[in-house]
């Protein structure tokens, strides 16, 4: 006995849902040209004007509720078809997609027209708009096209303290940006983040860290402290806030002593009215024989654990100099662009066990393993409370001792 409702509607099978999907697309096709076709008798007839407006593409984007942009490139299309018999055949038909109807209008003629519409039908729309870009290419009038890109690259930056964040946007040409590209993709390989368990780190954040990195490596490379001046930067911050204590910071007081690790920077402390107090000097006080004797001690990489980055290092103050730490070789460690930030802003702590050996914390108290996975449970791993830190001995803890890094 059949207990479907005949009420319900039947659930079509793909291959039915497939057929219904291109047909539909078909009939857009076409519903597309004839609208094109009755913008064309609307553009000649001057329609536009009764509205008091210039053209009809004003009146497209207004009427019809579309971009601006979209509504010129649809009177263009309108406008070019009148002279392609057999493009416009094929798009009344359905045959053609309006994606690659705009694509053909740019270069079609009626020489190359029935050359054209076979490559069409043949190809992608992707691919037909390759084929016409690089035909536009290689006619010596592209060079006006060329001539504008060049005109029009630009770059934007918009601060947004409150997120502090900054949005960098640039436009270049085409070929400028490739080579942008390939430097992005060697910088992000170079600094690979080799502890994917510690911190997901995701393709547009890696770019991201490529663009900083390809940056500090050029002002890296322009010589000495006379020419670093040019790039020096400068922070506005409270002397108290500095210290570990209240007030205000044009950064983040993590970041600003993570800038104070190695960089050329200089500190303006201010009082509670932003007065000045005091400029400081660089605070790129590390004496290369120092700087020296820490990069040998951990072989010229990040001293992060599992991390063999040798590129972007930095050398960290682990008891930061505005709270009283020395620059020595015993108080230094270096760390990658990456996990230098994880120390300062990422809530990642080093400290010392209870023999004297540093190792890595996450932000939960878990200690970093050195190497692999951990095999032990999760409740085997080393987590540390606040009282504990304090306390750090063998006594603490029973049976078989857990395995934090030891980095001597």
């Amino acid at each position: 006995m059949n207990t479907q409702n005949p009420n319900e509607t039947r659930l079509c099978s793909i291959d039915e849902l497939e057929q219904n999907i291109l047909s539909l697309a078909r009939q857009i096709n076409v519903a597309t040209y004839e609208l094109l076709v009755m913008v064309r008798e609307f553009d000649e007839r001057a329609g536009f004007l009764q509205w008091g407006l210039s053209n009809a593409a004003e009146w497209l984007a207004w009427r019809c509720d579309i971009s601006a942009t979209t509504a010129y490139e649809k009177v263009r299309v309108a406008h070019a078809l009148k002279h392609l018999r057999s493009v416009s055949a094929a798009f009344a038909a359905g045959e053609l997609s309006y994606a690659k109807v705009r694509a053909l209008t740019r270069v079609a003629s009626r020489e190359n027209e029935s050359d054209l519409l076979e490559f069409a039908l043949r190809h992608t729309a992707a691919n037909v708009e390759q084929y016409c870009r690089e035909l536009r290419n290689g006619n010596p009038e592209s060079v006006s096209t060329a001539e504008r890109a060049i005109r029009n690259r630009s770059l934007r930056i918009r601060r947004d303290a409150e997120r502090g964040m900054m949005a960098i946007t640039i436009e270049v040409p085409i070929e400028s940006g490739e080579i942008i590209e390939k430097a992005l993709d060697k910088a992000r390989d170079d600094d690979v983040l080799q502890v994917a368990d510690v911190v997901d780190t995701s393709w547009q954040t890696r770019q991201a860290d490529a663009v900083v990195a390809m940056a500090r490596e050029y002002l890296a490379g322009m010589g000495s402290d006379a020419s670093s001046d040019t790039h020096l930067v400068t922070i506005h911050v409270d002397q108290s806030a500095l210290s570990g204590g209240e007030g205000r910071s044009g950064l983040p007081i993590e970041s600003v002593k993570r800038l104070c690790c190695d960089n050329p920077v200089v500190v303006l402390t201010e009082n509670d009215k932003g007065e000045p107090l005091t400029i400081g000097r660089k605070s790129r006080i590390i004496p290369t024989a120092i700087a020296r004797a820490v990069n040998a001690q951990y072989g010229g990489g990040c001293g992060f654990p599992g991390c063999s980055n040798h590129r972007f290092i930095h050398l960290h103050h682990i008891e930061h100099w505005s709270s009283g730490g020395e620059t020595s070789v015993e108080n230094l460690m270096p760390l990658c662009t990456r996990h230098h930030q994880l120390v300062h802003e990422g809530g990642f702590r080093i400290d010392k066990d209870y023999q004297d050996n540093w190792m890595f914390l996450r932000p939960d108290g878990i200690a970093v393993p050195e190497c692999g996975h951990v095999t032990r449970g999760a409740s085997d791993l080393i987590e540390y409370s606040s009282a504990e830190e304090s306390a750090l001995n063998p006594e603490n803890f029973a049976g078989e001792q857990p395995s934090p890094v030891y980095l001597h």
